[in-house]
Formats: structure tokens, sequence, C-alpha cells
């Protein structure tokens, strides 16, 4: 039996890809300790309400995706905040007053190894959501987010 089809998994990991970029732009305009914490927590919660009426998610459902979504999160957490710090470091390097080739080129290989560590977790979590979720519920999401995705890039 076949859980996922192939468009259903691509709705998916456009889902995840949207709720990561979303989730790490609320990190980053809030900047600093508690506060941006809080606010990745609440737009996470703002997406998960968004995401089980889209579905029509029973409490069991809900009960169970959430503690998936928190948990991710807090997996995700600290490569955000590595690879949050790739920007300044690359400009440290370019204000050197010789450049290092072979450090950059370093820097961007330890950057991909962090983008390769939250994709897989991302992923991860699709299939787990995806896991709670009924074979219709899946389709109606994929349906939504490839309106989403129609929309925004028309």
């Amino acid at each position: 039996m076949r859980i996922f089809n192939r468009n259903t998994i691509a709705a998916f990991l456009l889902g995840g890809a949207l709720a990561a970029g979303a989730g790490a732009l609320a990190v980053e305009r809030h900047m600093g300790g508690s506060h941006a914490a809080v606010d990745a927590s609440a737009h996470a919660e703002r997406m998960l309400k968004h995401l089980y009426v889209e579905v029509d998610a029973t409490d069991a459902q809900k009960a169970k995706i959430e503690p998936l979504v928190k948990q991710a999160m807090q997996d995700l957490k600290p490569i955000h905040g590595q690879l949050r710090g790739a920007h300044a470091e690359l400009l440290t390097w370019l204000g050197q007053p010789t450049l290092d080739a072979g450090a950059l080129e370093a820097m961007r290989v330890q950057k991909l190894q962090l983008a390769d560590q939250a994709s897989k977790r991302l992923v991860q979590l699709i299939a787990d959501v995806g896991e709670v979720l009924t074979p219709e519920q899946r389709n109606k999401l994929a349906a939504h987010l490839g309106k989403l995705h129609q929309r925004r890039h028309g």
C-alpha cells in the first residue's frame, strides 16, 4: 500500500519549505533570546491552526501533530542559529586584507551540511505528520498548498 503519491509528497515538501521559511522569517525579525523563541512558537501555533482547519483534523490528530512540530522546532533551532551566522561570517572574511578562498569554501561546505541536516529534519516531520493524516486529508492539504503556490508564483 502506497502511503504517499508523488503529488502529495511534493505538496508536503512545499508546505514544509513554506513553514520553515516563515518560521525563519519570524525568528529573524525578532532577533534575540526568548522573544524570538516566543514569536517562532506563536507563528508555529498559527500555522498549525491553519493546517487543522484545511484538513479538518480531529482532536486526536491535533494531539499527535503538535508534539511532532514542537520537537522539530527544537531540533531545528540550533541549526537555524548556526546558519544565521553565515552572513556575518562572510562579511568578516570579505573585510580581511587577504581573501582566503579555501576558508570561504570550507564555510560554504559547512553551511551546506547544516542546510542538509535541516532539510532532512523537515522531511522527517513531513513524513511523521503525513502518517497522522488520512489520504483524503493529505490530498486536501496538497490541493490547498498547490493553490497557494500558484498564487505566489503565478
